[in-house]
């Protein structure tokens, strides 16, 4: 009796230790170092999803990373209707969070709002300025997008034009453009035709993962 008794206990014990070891090291499991930060608009914030924390791009490229088991956590900071002068106007707002990836997709706004490229190119160039001086160490991507040829031909070339100007001559990382495939696909857009709906957002993901894996 006494044995069986001192058994149990001594199981008991050694059960609630092992629980204890367990729970510790979860508790001391340290958070991703490294962080991505993805500035954008309505694209990148995942407007007219049902749940954008994990149907948006940028959330489908943290389920990468993590399948990966990377040591890099993903902070989404796109807001639906930003043009790129609110992007400069709030950039040093989102650089309070240090991150060591920048990938900036503006100006989709800027072109259905025929505001001229060059402001938008000026706009662009300016917020990857404050990123450097706010994180000189930091791999900044840019993400080109393009106009549909019912706003002009010649306004259309110019627009698609900023992107790569604006990579050569900041040295960013060019994603030639953040919608490959899928604008103008009915299939992979909401009823508006301009956002993505969750198929959408899951081939942009493929999309800029392509660029950005080699950078992490």
């Amino acid at each position: 009796m006494q044995k069986s008794l001192f058994r149990a206990v001594r199981w008991a014990i050694g059960f609630v230790s092992l629980v204890g070891c367990v729970l510790a090291g979860q508790a001391s499991a340290p958070a991703p170092s490294r962080t991505i930060i993805f500035f954008g608009d309505s694209l990148t914030a995942g407007y007219g999803l049902a749940d954008p924390a994990t149907e948006a791009y940028p959330a489908r490229i943290q389920a990468k990373i993590s399948a990966a088991q990377l040591d890099w956590r993903v902070v989404n900071a796109g807001l639906s209707g930003e043009t790129t002068s609110g992007g400069l106007r709030r950039i040093d707002w989102t650089l309070r969070t240090p991150c060591d990836v920048f990938v900036l997709a503006l100006g989709a706004n800027d072109g259905l709002r025929g505001i001229s490229p060059a402001v938008a190119r000026s706009n662009l160039e300016q917020i990857i300025l404050r990123v450097r001086t706010k994180n000189p160490a930091a791999k900044i991507v840019i993400a080109g997008l393009q106009m549909p040829p019912e706003l002009g031909p010649d306004f259309a070339r110019e627009f698609s034009e900023v992107f790569p100007a604006v990579a050569k001559k900041t040295g960013a990382t060019l994603i030639p453009f953040l919608l490959e495939g899928v604008g103008g696909s009915a299939e992979l857009n909401q009823d508006d035709r301009i956002h993505p709906n969750p198929a959408g957002h899951a081939a942009v993901a493929e999309t800029v993962w392509k660029i950005l894996r080699p950078l992490l």
